[in-house]
């Protein structure tokens, strides 16, 4: 059987005396390598005749060409905007991504996660509910692994919006426009983020003895806000926050049907404003949590592992209230 004079990703490195990772960049077309170098490789892989084979350079590098990113819930627009943002960074580096939906179910996040773990070079993982002794344990197995919105405090680099900072703008947005008794739709208990919103609470009330938040326990989803309104009403309270604005939009929802009035009647605002929240009637208040841009840096920090390089230990991006009609003065 004749010999294959097929030019290899490997003698186009040793001759452009480059990494195969930098070669597969500048086929891929990756503008971060450098204009001059990139046009240097580009002109020595055209005079060896050589053309990027995907199976074949997966097989030179060792490598699937493909991570793994493990989420709560695909249905979660939130959810989808980081998804966005890593697909396309990965997509630049000539990545795939193979996406794993654990519907919520935080038992089974774990064996979903090892399980593509073994089909893929690296996961990116999003299991804000994870008990923490459980996530400790799991890393070293996941390993290339980048977590996503957990706090920075585990052996893997992490990415993050700063959801106190957040709720704390949230609040201090209520307290200006008058209002002193606030109803919190609190969410899934014992998920990170749940847990920074209940910082901010605290430091919040701390010193403000005129302040009150009243705690009432929701889901995460549209229906769970709408199932809340009763108890909101029972509270007495001139404004509400939810978990996050699919739960903030499910109680709009209800309090419009019950004939309220809103703001005058009650003020509601969410957290992480998704493409509804600006379109809902009246408008919805909310905090814009950067999650296009948390994937892109989810997407260097893994990367960066796969390249051997050193990845930060953390990125957090601070979040910004963005003020709507669902909000207003308190009534007297």
């Amino acid at each position: 059987m004749a010999k294959s004079t097929r030019t290899t990703i490997t003698e186009v490195a040793r001759r452009a005396e480059v990494s195969l990772s930098t070669v597969s960049r500048v086929m891929n077309g990756n503008p971060t390598v450098d204009p001059a170098l990139a046009e240097r490789v580009r002109i020595i892989a055209a005079e060896l005749g050589y053309t990027a084979n995907p199976v074949a350079r997966s097989l030179v590098l060792g490598r699937t060409q493909t991570v793994a990113v493990v989420v709560p819930d695909l249905g979660n627009p939130t959810f989808q905007t980081v998804l966005r943002g890593i697909s396309a960074a990965a997509a630049a580096d000539g990545f795939h991504v193979l996406v794993a939906d654990s519907a919520e179910h935080v038992a089974d996040e774990a064996a979903i996660a090892s399980a593509t773990r073994r089909r893929t070079d690296g996961v990116i993982l999003c299991a804000p509910r994870m008990p923490q002794a459980e996530l400790d344990g799991l890393l070293p197995a996941l390993a290339p692994v980048v977590v996503v919105n957990r706090p920075a405090q585990v052996a893997a680099p992490t990415v993050a919006a700063d959801y106190e900072v957040g709720m704390h703008q949230l609040l201090s947005h209520l307290l200006e426009l008058g209002h002193r008794r606030i109803a919190y739709l609190s969410g899934t208990v014992a998920s990170a983020s749940g847990a920074a919103r209940r910082r901010a609470i605290d430091r919040v009330l701390d010193g403000r003895p005129d302040v009150e938040v009243v705690e009432i326990t929701a889901g995460v989803d549209v229906d769970s806000g709408a199932a809340a309104l009763d108890a909101v009403l029972a509270a007495s309270v001139t404004a509400a926050l939810g978990f996050n604005d699919l739960v903030a939009l499910g109680l709009l929802s209800a309090a419009l049907e019950r004939g309220l009035s809103i703001p005058r009647d009650l003020s509601i605002a969410g957290f992480d404003d998704i493409p509804y929240a600006r379109f809902a009637t009246p408008s919805l208040t909310t905090v814009a949590v950067p999650a296009l841009e948390l994937g892109g840096d989810a997407w260097g920090a893994m990367t960066a592992l796969l390249d051997g390089s050193d990845a930060p230990a953390s990125v957090v991006r601070e979040p910004a209230v963005v003020v709507r009609s669902s909000t207003g003065t308190a009534p007297a």
